[in-house]
């Protein structure tokens, strides 16, 4: 089996028990925060922690490469305000040693917000949203590079978002931007969520929508830096610009793009995770992805 599907799982009570939690669900793949997300501060990880969460990966079969942590909400790369850029700086640094000790290869991550407030007619100038954009993006990119500069082993996994507020990387474009920017181009990725893609405008509800979505992503980001997704249905429309997940087949995708997913040997090998909006049916949900391989 080539594909590695799972879950957003809690690590309440200690990282040990996302790896617990993704083995009870049946998971061969898991994503966790390995602090409080809603929090600054975190308490260093101790050794017996570190053990108990390298036991539990173990006994649950599931391989460190497997594993998508995800960083806080709170962090913002792109900030511009420097004090709280700094802190988040630091925070995202503090974040990427925290996956090395716990022998995790990978960090997902939101961009960044440049969070300029912008009137109706502002938003219709091109070149003024183009110029904040860009600012912020170049923001993201140096962020990037100086924890990179400052930790090891651990590969910057950006997150597609869906392009809600000033939220950015909601275009492809966005994605490549700071891609091209970053340095050491072998410790950047990209995790693509498909919730936050069709909200964005990109379809990938046919075969024909789905195949030309892809190809476009291949050309502007290319596939060697796909390094996770998550597997999401949506809530609100194509090109809503809206963050709103739905259970797989309940929302505006449908089932047809995540059957066309598990059948794509380019997803193949990464964690492939699942966000969608009821837990209690993430087992089921996972057990249906299965059921699409070679259908």
């Amino acid at each position: 089996m080539a594909k590695f599907v799972g879950a957003h799982t809690s690590a309440s009570g200690g990282v040990q028990n996302a790896a617990i939690n993704a083995k009870e669900i049946g998971a061969k793949a898991f994503a966790l925060f390995t602090k409080n997300q809603k929090r600054w501060d975190a308490k260093p990880l101790e050794t017996k922690t570190i053990d108990a969460f390298k036991k539990a990966l173990d006994d649950a079969g599931i391989l460190p490469k497997h594993v998508l942590p995800h960083d806080s909400y709170l962090i913002n790369l792109g900030h511009p305000e420097e004090e709280k850029l700094l802190k988040s700086r630091s925070a995202f640094i503090d974040e990427l040693e925290r996956c090395a000790i716990l022998g995790l290869d990978r960090l997902n991550f939101h961009p960044g917000s440049h969070l300029v407030k912008m009137t109706k007619k502002q938003k219709e100038d091109i070149e003024l949203v183009t110029q904040a954009e860009n600012h912020c993006l170049n923001v993201i990119a140096e962020s990037i590079n100086i924890a990179l500069d400052k930790t090891q082993g651990v590969k910057a996994v950006i997150e597609n978002t869906a392009g809600q507020g000033s939220n950015l990387g909601y275009k492809f474009e966005h994605l490549a931007y700071i891609i091209e920017r970053v340095e050491d181009k072998s410790r950047v990725g990209v995790c693509i969520d498909t919730c936050h893609m069709f909200t964005a405008g990109y379809d990938i509800r046919t075969r024909e929508a789905y195949d030309a979505t892809w190809a476009a992503f291949d050309e502007i980001v290319g596939f060697e830096y796909l390094s996770g997704m998550h597997i999401n249905d949506s809530k609100p429309p194509l090109g809503s610009r809206v963050d709103r997940h739905h259970s797989l087949g309940e929302g505006e995708i449908g089932l047809d793009a995540f059957r066309f997913i598990m059948n794509d040997d380019r997803m193949d090998d990464i964690p492939l995770v699942l966000e969608t909006i009821d837990e209690t049916i993430w087992k089921q949900e996972i057990e249906l992805l299965y059921s699409f391989v070679n259908n």
